[in-house]
């Protein structure tokens, strides 16, 4: 029977890195190691430009998300309770203050968003000592070269493709700082695609969709749980992570 399940999950495995390299995607580290180190992520945190938009600035131009990508992050995170029968800690760390990422925080009740953070690993150290965490325990999902000392830190890195940085990309894989890189652009719901990338090799977006689909006893105890999380809001101020109440401090 251990052969059997065995050969079911490697199948399994196979399938899942078909259907996201026919996207494009790289596995830097295989399927299965990729899926092994998923099996300790407790938390997730995510860049906000480059990762849920096209990174766009400017006078008048809003810093976006797309339904879909929100979407992810709640299966996402539905699922990571699932696997591990405990709420995963969910945070958006930005090195500029964005009123949409605050917008998305308190809609999608995350526990932390991060603005105006010039040193991420700062903000990764602060995160763990709230919530009692290891570094190890954390998946990010980033897009650029001031996110690297936060990919550094964390257990899994998931770097969203940027066809115009070949190089950075290329010093990210050889230098041991992403474990996956998107097929999805910039902007493109890369989210949503690394989101049913780790349900699909955690083996549990069927029941994750089927169970949303139904909007049954164990969604729905899930959602009022989510519902209960009151979000926090820090900034850098010089070296130190301070408390944030403010939309005007942690600006850049």
């Amino acid at each position: 029977m251990d052969k059997q399940n065995t050969k079911q999950t490697g199948a399994h495995i196979e399938s899942i890195d078909r259907h996201f390299t026919d996207l494009g995607a790289e596995f830097v580290i295989a399927a299965d190691q990729l899926a092994h180190r998923l099996l300790k992520i407790r938390a997730v945190v995510f860049d906000w430009d480059g990762v849920f938009n096209d990174g766009s600035k400017g006078a008048g131009v809003t810093s976006s998300f797309s339904e879909a990508d929100s979407m992810g992050t709640n299966l996402l995170r539905y699922g990571l309770r699932l696997h591990h029968q405990r709420m995963p800690v969910a945070a958006v760390i930005s090195g500029e203050k964005n009123h949409s990422a605050r917008e998305f925080v308190l809609r999608e009740h995350f526990d932390c968003l991060y603005t105006g953070v010039k040193n991420k690993r700062a903000a990764i150290d602060h995160l763990c000592s709230l919530f009692e965490l290891e570094p190890s325990t954390i998946g990010c999902v980033f897009d650029d070269v001031n996110d690297l000392a936060m990919a550094d830190a964390c257990g899994v890195r998931f770097m969203i493709r940027r066809p115009a940085s070949p190089l950075f990309a290329d010093y990210a894989r050889t230098h041991g700082l992403c474990d996956y890189v998107s097929g999805s652009r910039s902007g493109h719901c890369a989210v949503r695609e690394v989101s049913e990338l780790v349900l699909g090799l955690l083996g549990q977006h069927a029941q994750v969709v089927g169970s949303r689909m139904a909007f049954d006893s164990s969604y729905r105890d899930y959602f009022d749980r989510r519902q209960t999380i009151t979000s926090l809001f820090f900034r850098q101020a010089d070296d130190e992570i301070v408390e944030s109440h403010r939309m005007d401090e942690g600006s850049s």
